[in-house]
């Protein structure tokens, strides 16, 4: 068991396969993709997030959780309410072929009433990090989509409360305009 946790760990710290250089996809609709939630469901990026708002939790590599764990609890603590979802992002075709391993070591580390807010994106993964660019991938790439798929907010310079309190005034925006 250990040695099997330790090769889908080092799996998913090369999956990115290739370096593109950091954009921001700001007023740009996030690419059509397909991933499937550690529960298992099968979904279609950006189509299956139809919220007015959604904020998405990119990671390009494992050590990123640490930096999307950082997001979630400045989420939590200032009350968002939208939905927020993990989308772990892997590149090549190598990654692809122990898909099933790299989600059961996820699933052995992530309560179960979490799985269906985690989706996994191995075909198309490449896409999302050009997409995003993936330069310095131990940060999450934190994105506020609308119904649509259209960027409205993108940070990846890593967690601090000042790129929180601009995602949280653009969560904001559409309430105060109502």
């Amino acid at each position: 068991m250990k040695y099997s946790v330790l090769f889908v760990v080092s799996l998913f710290i090369f999956g990115c396969s290739s370096t593109y250089q950091n954009r921001n996809p700001k007023n740009e609709i996030f690419p059509n993709v397909s991933g499937e939630s550690l529960a298992k469901e099968s979904v279609t990026i950006p189509q299956f997030f139809n919220q007015e708002k959604t904020i998405l939790l990119l990671g390009y590599v494992q050590n990123s959780q640490f930096d999307i764990d950082r997001w979630l609890i400045g989420l939590d603590m200032t009350g968002t309410t939208l939905p927020v979802y993990e989308i772990p992002t892997i590149a090549g075709l190598f990654p692809q072929f122990f898909e099933t391993q790299i989600n059961n070591g996820m699933r052995a580390g992530i309560p179960k009433e979490l799985w269906k807010g985690v989706i996994t994106v191995f075909e198309g993964g490449e896409k999302v990090q050009k997409f995003t660019g993936n330069e310095n991938p131990n940060n999450a790439r934190v994105l506020l989509i609308d119904a649509s798929g259209k960027v409205l907010f993108f940070h990846d310079e890593g967690f601090s409360v000042g790129a929180l309190k601009k995602l949280r005034a653009e969560v904001e925006v559409d309430s105060f305009q109502k």
